[in-house]
């Protein structure tokens, strides 16, 4: 059990202080605040979370990927205590705040991994800035394209239906419903994308609830999905992925695998089995195995 599990609401300092020799930060870029949590030595390997989470959705496998690498887990444009401005919310847009933050830092050429809505910033950070990627991990949720076009209307009987992909997309009605209530949102996601809905447990539940329950925060992560039309027309533009990249996935991962392999030239896909779309919480020490394998075998 993690050390602040009875604790109630800690802050990001706190929860970045219960995963060992980690440290809550801020950056400014492209006039907004990106909120960070840093930690480890070595290439540095950049997370980037998905709705509807913040950076914790790594803590499981920051720990042990910081013996090996200068772990950033990054609370993006909208999301946590990052700024969430009125408008950006193109994944262009969203990685051109990570490009901006890796050249302030400092940071050289960086690993970059995604999840759900992070993975759409990563791939659009890789293809718009290959001089500052060392590699890309994919997980579970393909760059956006037209096929989202096809998904059907109504639930397909006895299957798990994504009706927030046009719920998010709704102006105002969102924040004026859910403020205050998101954790209803929260209990039907977690509970309908994990085969182990336990590994998103109540405290790690709380920590989101804080992030998504205002209406600003509802609004602002609305933004990704508002954008997704903008997202389509920007990926037809880039050239395929030069760089090694791994392109991991538990149900998601036959979307992850007809998408990628267009889109690259060095690709390695992996399913972890008996997983959901969580991976992080759901299966973090075979991730943190694949990942670490990847990356060794980049380096090697």
């Amino acid at each position: 059990m993690n050390k602040m599990e009875n604790a109630q609401f800690p802050n990001d300092d706190e929860l970045a202080v219960s995963l060992g020799s980690f440290k809550s930060k801020e950056v400014q870029v492209n006039g907004i605040t990106l909120h960070y949590v840093e930690g480890g030595q070595g290439q540095p390997l950049v997370f980037l979370p998905g709705w509807p989470e913040t950076w914790w959705s790594y803590h499981k496998i920051m720990p042990e990927l910081a013996k090996h690498f200068f772990v950033i887990s990054l609370d993006i444009r909208g999301m946590g205590i990052s700024s969430t401005p009125e408008s950006g919310y193109r994944k262009k847009e969203m990685a051109s705040d990570v490009a901006e933050m890796v050249r302030k830092l400092s940071l050289g050429k960086i690993h970059i991994a995604g999840h759900d809505i992070g993975a759409g910033v990563a791939y659009s950070f890789a293809a718009l800035y290959p001089e500052l990627t060392a590699s890309l991990i994919v997980m579970d949720t393909p760059p956006i394209d037209e096929s989202i076009y096809k998904l059907p209307m109504l639930p397909i009987p006895g299957s798990f239906y994504p009706w927030w992909l046009a719920f998010n997309q709704v102006n105002e009605l969102p924040e004026k419903i859910l403020e205050g209530r998101i954790s209803f949102v929260l209990d039907s996601v977690f509970d309908g994308l994990s085969i182990n809905p336990d590994a998103v447990n109540a405290f790690d539940r709380s920590v989101y609830a804080r992030t998504y329950n205002t209406a600003s925060g509802i609004r602002a992560s609305n933004g990704w999905y508002k954008a997704f039309a903008a997202d389509i027309e920007d990926n037809k533009q880039y050239k395929k992925i030069e760089v090694p990249v791994l392109g991991v996935g538990g149900s998601g991962y036959q979307m992850i695998k007809d998408a990628l392999p267009p889109l690259t030239t060095d690709l390695t896909l992996c399913k972890i089995e008996k997983c959901g779309h969580f991976l992080q919480s759901e299966k973090p020490d075979e991730l943190i195995d694949l990942i670490k394998t990847f990356l060794v075998e980049i380096k090697n």
